[in-house]
């Protein structure tokens, strides 16, 4: 029994040698790997700040700014142009409804009774739309606006000289101030004024508001 003691204590002692030798030996393989670790970090962050960076090319930036420029210059030469025709029709208002008469009359229209209501519309939708290309919030419907009106006075402007015939007339767009003539000048002036028209119909970007809460992604869940 004696002996079997002796046997079973030394077993015991045997043991716990061998569980300090392995504790021993899996410490040192940790503390090996976590300084493998730390080399690799320390040897990327050397790569990462020995390697050269490349700066970003200012083509972008310079184009996205001069397309910026150009639509910020079309939009308030628009909305100028259209306060200073219907300014300008306001102060010969006699005489710009004469010669919306003479083209009603001329394209069969009883001028009598379309004459004012014309007269008032045109003037009312070039304030409405310079007041929309200055108000942030409608200058692409602004821009919209700016292109159906153009169209339509270029549109009657060629209708007038190759469909009706009609003689040369002075049209009133600016007023009394600049002569103008309703013939294919006309229509291609205004035809012309399409370009940044629709420049500022696409190129228009709002700025955020200040204070509005940046767009969080949701993380995906891994």
């Amino acid at each position: 029994m004696e002996k079997r003691r002796q046997g079973d204590a030394g077993t015991g002692r045997h043991g716990e040698k061998g569980n300090r030798k392995y504790g021993e030996g899996y410490g040192e393989m940790g503390n090996d790997y976590s300084v493998g670790n730390e080399h690799s970090e320390s040897s990327q962050v050397l790569a990462e700040s020995s390697s050269p960076r490349v700066s970003a090319s200012p083509r972008p930036r310079l184009s996205a700014a001069l397309v910026k420029w150009l639509v910020r210059i079309s939009r308030f030469g628009l909305a100028a142009l259209f306060l200073f025709t219907a300014g300008a029709k306001l102060i010969i208002i006699q005489a710009f409804a004469g010669n919306v008469a003479e083209l009603l009359s001329t394209s069969g229209f009883n001028y009598k009774t379309w004459m004012w209501p014309i007269t008032i519309a045109v003037i009312v939708a070039e304030l409405i739309t310079a007041l929309l290309l200055l108000l942030p919030r409608t200058v692409r419907i602004g821009a919209l606006c700016s292109v159906l009106l153009l169209i339509g006075f270029a549109g009657y402007a060629l209708y007038y000289v190759y469909v009706l015939h009609g003689e040369p007339l002075e049209c009133g767009c600016f007023g009394g101030i600049i002569g103008s003539q309703l013939g294919v000048k006309t229509a291609l002036r205004n035809l012309g004024l399409l370009v940044p028209a629709i420049l500022v119909f696409i190129g228009y970007r709002r700025a955020p508001t200040c204070g509005a809460p940046a767009a969080i992604s949701d993380p995906t869940p891994t």
